[in-house]
């Protein structure tokens, strides 16, 4: 019974060939050709060599921009968002947090200021997710956390007593409330601001949602919808 011969080895054989001259800039042996894609591209040689590792995509870019009392941003974060992190690889979808939303920045007296949609608490509420943000500097850190605020019956009030102690118990949450009653909270929502503001089309209502730094009406359709079969549609 014959042999088979691996693909790769024919490809090696083919290319060690007598007769086959080198690319310009090439400076390996024929043997060497297909040893990686770096000295296949040197080579000019990458559609004869099968056996090189394809180069891994570019993760899915999807920024969500929300309010953290917004009852429609809640039940996105929590039901499709979240649920769809854990199901995929980190390496298919790069998520970003943007906690403002509809939120209005004035100067008063020199000073920035902010007024919420929601009310006082939902700007207290946005300046912990991003102060949280901010400290705990890991998306897996600080996601399940905001999960467990949002998902729970305060947003503002179960920080330190359960969400943290439960997903994150490294973090300190003495940072988080210094950060939130400083100077660091208050730049952190400017940050914010001027990023909400700069979205293009304007947002027009919450959640807002980009894939791949685009806004339409069809994606935030397909995402609310089946979020995770958007990712992997997307995903090359």
């Amino acid at each position: 019974m014959a042999r088979t011969v691996p693909l790769a080895v024919l490809a090696l054989a083919a290319l060690a060939a007598p007769g086959l001259a080198a690319a310009p800039g090439c400076d390996s042996p024929a043997h060497r050709w297909c040893s990686s894609r770096d000295v296949a591209a040197a080579c000019q040689v990458e559609s004869r060599c099968p056996s090189l590792p394809r180069p891994a995509a570019a993760p899915v870019e999807l920024s969500l921009y929300y309010e953290s009392l917004c009852p429609a941003c809640r039940e996105f974060l929590v039901l499709k968002l979240f649920p769809t992190w854990l199901l995929l690889p980190e390496e298919m979808l790069n998520i970003t947090l943007v906690p403002y939303g509809n939120a209005q920045e004035r100067n008063i007296s020199g000073k920035l200021d902010f007024e919420c949609q929601h009310g006082p608490e939902e700007c207290l509420g946005n300046m912990m997710e991003a102060c949280l943000m901010h400290e705990a500097q890991n998306f897996s850190t600080y996601f399940p956390v905001i999960f467990c605020l949002e998902s729970g019956s305060s947003v503002t009030k179960n920080l330190e007593a359960q969400c943290l102690q439960i997903y994150a118990p490294e973090v300190d949450s003495g940072r988080i409330a210094a950060c939130v009653q400083g100077d660091t909270g208050v730049a952190l929502m400017h940050h914010n601001a001027q990023v909400t503001e700069a979205l293009d089309p304007p947002h027009q209502y919450v959640p807002w949602i980009t894939v791949n730094g685009k806004h339409t009406d069809e994606l935030q359709a397909q995402a609310e919808a089946s979020l995770l079969g958007l990712v992997c549609h997307l995903y090359q």
